[in-house]
């Protein structure tokens, strides 16, 4: 991102703005990232690099991640999934073993 540095927020991809938003929580070494949405505005190909940015970071940097989204896309990568359903808690899954697999949409 060091070609975009001295861009204004608006001048900004999606994905671009998201890596921005992820790289600032970051900043201060939080054990724990908590991410709403992180994929809700953005294009397939910007989608898949956050999902992998954000799984990069669990693994690399033994940040805890939590995500509450409706992508679909991140059930893969979660170790854990809690879902709500009208405001109720519906279905606790732990995942044995994670999938780190390569992203992307068919």
């Amino acid at each position: 991102m060091d070609h975009r540095a001295k861009h204004l927020t608006y001048e900004l991809s999606g994905g671009e703005q998201q890596r921005v938003a992820i790289s600032r929580a970051l900043v201060n070494r939080p054990s724990i990232l908590l991410a709403y949405e992180p994929t809700g505005q953005l294009d397939s190909s910007s989608d898949a690099t956050i999902i992998g940015l954000l799984h990069e970071i669990a693994e690399l940097f033994g940040v805890t991640v939590i995500v509450a989204s409706h992508d679909s896309n991140m059930l893969p990568f979660a170790d854990i999934i809690i879902e709500f359903e009208d405001g109720k808690l519906v279905n606790i899954q732990e995942k044995k073993e994670t999938n780190p697999v390569s992203f992307g949409k068919n």
